[in-house]
């Protein structure tokens, strides 16, 4: 990013990047509650929390937060192991786990993701998009081994629907297994359960390089915020 401070506390329109990820998930049906995952050594968070705790007294939606891990799936595993033993959330309780570098999710997006639990066939569902640009696969040494097709690719977003317990599981498995773990669908892949693609809008991206911060603040304010 080349930036001084990490990423999710850049500012877009007065708020940080976080704040407006935050933001999508107020006034969406069935969403109980909010969990911010943070670094143990992270300097900002403490500062910014008394501002967005008193905004979600406003909204009746708890905000929470609580330290994480070194790892993603480290981080995301502190994360419901929190509210599996402080919270006392039972196993089945749906949860999303979202990344605070995408601030552009949609609503109508949530709303599909959310609507997915009737989706009987399989153990939970993530936001994604189709691939639609022409994908190389190279060697090591950048020279392209093969073009695949793109029928049945598709770009991993979040929201990444579970529920509690199973997520857990399929979590501890692939860490006990040394599996990377690049986000939580592959964990449950690991574990051979079925996960399905709810399409999402392709501007769902995350804030990765600098040239991003100017796509999403375009994006914020065509939307509205």
């Amino acid at each position: 990013m080349n930036a001084d401070i990490p990423k999710q506390y850049l500012k877009i329109d007065d708020k940080t990047i976080i704040e407006h990820a935050i933001n999508k998930f107020y006034g969406l049906p069935n969403v109980e509650g909010i969990l911010v995952v943070v670094s143990a050594t992270d300097p900002y968070w403490d500062t910014l929390a008394s501002h967005l705790l008193e905004q979600a007294q406003t909204t009746g939606i708890p905000l929470l937060f609580t330290i994480g891990g070194s790892e993603r799936s480290e981080t995301v595993l502190k994360g419901l192991d929190y509210l599996l033993n402080t919270e006392k959330l039972d196993y089945s309780q749906w949860v999303m786990v979202h990344d605070a570098a995408r601030p552009c999710v949609r609503k109508k997006d949530l709303l599909q993701l959310i609507a997915a639990r009737s989706n009987l066939n399989s153990s939970g569902a993530i936001l994604a998009s189709p691939v639609r640009d022409t994908l190389k696969l190279s060697d090591k040494s950048h020279s392209v081994l093969g073009t695949p097709s793109r029928e049945y690719l598709w770009q991993a977003q979040t929201p990444q629907l579970f529920q509690l317990g199973t997520l857990c599981e399929a979590l501890n498995l692939a860490i006990e297994d040394k599996i990377v773990i690049t986000d939580e669908a592959s964990a449950m892949e690991h574990a051979k359960k079925k996960v399905h693609l709810v399409e999402g809008s392709s501007d769902n991206i995350k804030l990765t390089t600098s040239a991003d911060l100017k796509i999403i603040e375009f994006l914020l304010k065509e939307s509205g915020g």
